[in-house]
């Protein structure tokens, strides 16, 4: 916008050659975009603004009164979605743009206020009693439904946040989460079947174009979930029963390759890669575990192999980056 006019004045000679130079550097130099770092600070902001809610109702609680604290969450919730209902523009299956740069943090911050309530009316009250599915399955609907009526990831990943939790309290045994045995076979099996369920709406989501940009965050967690939970099988059992955990985490890792090279995305390849090296290298300790005879050969072997391993993996990851980088999407 200032070379015309720097042309004009250079012709009449009130510019200098190297002013001219240095202004036509300027104007080709693209603008620092600040994009990102807004919405961080935005998000930021909300977390903040939550997590300081808690804490001022948990120091003044005793002169507060519980009925005070309620009121002043709901009001925060219903305020919160009155605006989003009020701005929100009309429903579609297909990507939805933000009405205004508020819009998607209001929504959020209405989110995590009836997460709130509800836990606050659960942990006071005991509103749902010993009926704790019942508590967590209320908010997973209600939190599905805002993230596909406003369109919305940041809550379409709380709803599923909840339905791994809906899915672990109401699938497996109270007395199991009563004693915080977390390895329990009943809850890698809840996760293995809850991530295939994710996987598979990821597939149909992409499929039918319902919410298709939605795709992405189910097959991240869904990823994500079959890992862990194939991991913690692995681990905890010790005979032939963990390496057949190891034989289906190398299969699903497998397949989880290809389908990231299909999309061309380095970060799921990433962490395919960073999963299955660790599942490898526990194969590895394993194995000298089991042959070794207490000599200082073995503990040799394990630690050559971790420094050769981690150079292959990183020298593996940094062509794939390179190769995937020119067309690299999530």
């Amino acid at each position: 916008m200032r070379i015309p006019l720097f042309k004009k004045l250079h012709a009449e000679g009130l510019v200098s050659d190297s002013a001219l130079q240095k202004t036509e550097a300027l104007e080709l130099k693209p603008l620092l975009s600040l994009y990102w770092e807004l919405r961080l600070l935005l998000y930021l902001g909300v977390l903040l603004l939550t997590g300081g809610l808690g804490i001022l109702v948990y120091k003044n609680i005793d002169s507060i009164g519980h009925q005070a604290v309620l009121a002043f969450i709901a009001l925060i919730t219903a305020g919160s979605f009155y605006y989003c209902l009020r701005k929100k523009a009309p429903f579609s299956w297909e990507k939805i743009s933000s009405p205004d740069p508020f819009f998607d943090y209001i929504l959020l911050l209405g989110c995590l206020s009836l997460l709130i309530f509800l836990g606050y009316l659960q942990y006071e009250y005991d509103t749902f009693g010993d009926h704790y599915g019942l508590a967590t399955f209320i908010p997973m609907m209600i939190l599905f439904i805002a993230a596909y009526y406003f369109d919305h990831l940041g809550v379409l990943s709380l709803a599923i946040t909840n339905l791994a939790a809906w899915a672990g309290i109401a699938i497996t045994p109270l007395s199991i989460l009563k004693t915080g045995n977390f390895a329990d076979d009943h809850l890698i099996y809840t996760g293995i079947i809850l991530a295939v369920i994710l996987l598979l709406i990821a597939r149909l989501t992409q499929q039918r174009r319902l919410k298709p940009h939605f795709e992405t965050t189910y097959t991240n967690f869904g990823m994500h979930l079959f890992f862990i939970a194939a991991l913690t099988g692995f681990f905890t059992h010790d005979t032939t029963y963990g390496l057949l955990w190891f034989l289906g985490l190398a299969v699903f890792a497998v397949y989880a390759y290809i389908q990231a090279m299909a999309r061309q995305s380095f970060y799921f390849i990433l962490v395919t890669v960073l999963y299955s090296y660790i599942a490898l290298s526990a194969l590895v300790v394993r194995l000298l575990s089991a042959v070794s005879d207490g000599s200082s050969g073995m503990v040799f072997l394990g630690l050559l192999y971790f420094i050769l391993s981690a150079l292959g993996t990183a020298v593996l990851l940094v062509r794939l980056n390179r190769q995937l980088k020119p067309h690299d999407s999530l």
